[in-house]
């Protein structure tokens, strides 16, 4: 099964990787890149500052910090655990696919996947009833995620588990900044 599965993967990844087209290589090059994504952080902040009071604001966004940290542990510990090889360092598929990053770290699961579809989750928990356009907030990881398939250096698999592991992520400092956080910073200031 877990076979058939991972052959599933690894063809997949091929049909999808080679749909490429070289006129959008430097676009995807760019999206893949969390320096690109600089000014929609920045965004989130100020977002954080315009819609609560400033020390609501700085809980939440410390929350984000603490998400942050907790979601690049979860995937280091994760990827050195597993040691999938990413597609560009795999032998068997390397010659059959367009290869734009060349990393040399393990693969599953996407940290790129679980990053950014965890801190939009929570972003967009924290802000979705003060900003009504706020389910825009999940174009970035959307692009951010098909652009690690487009250069070579991850399964669609790697991409799903992120995913669900970001999202679930999102949703469970969502849930401890309202049982812990919010709960102390009432009693602290009436």
């Amino acid at each position: 099964m877990l076979d058939k599965l991972l052959k599933w993967d690894s063809d997949t990844f091929v049909y999808l990787n080679g749909l490429g087209v070289e006129q959008y290589d430097g676009f995807w090059s760019t999206i893949t890149h969390i320096s690109t994504w600089i000014p929609l952080f920045i965004l989130f902040i100020v977002l954080f500052y315009l819609n609560f009071p400033k020390n609501e604001a700085l809980y939440k966004f410390l929350t984000v910090l603490g998400l942050v940290v907790f979601i690049t542990a979860i995937t280091h510990i994760t990827k050195i655990s597993v040691a999938r090889l990413r597609p560009n360092n795999t032998e068997e598929i390397n010659t059959l696919i367009r290869i734009l990053k060349t990393p040399t770290d393990y693969s599953f699961f996407s940290g790129h996947a679980s990053s950014s579809f965890s801190i939009t989750m929570l972003v967009f928990l924290f802000l979705r009833k003060k900003v009504k356009w706020a389910i825009l907030f999940f174009v970035w990881p959307i692009l951010f995620t098909m652009s690690r398939i487009y250069v070579g250096v991850h399964y669609p698999l790697d991409i799903l588990v992120g995913t669900v592991v970001g999202i679930l992520s999102g949703i469970l400092f969502f849930w401890l900044y309202q049982r812990f956080i919010v709960p102390g910073s009432r009693s602290v200031h009436p």
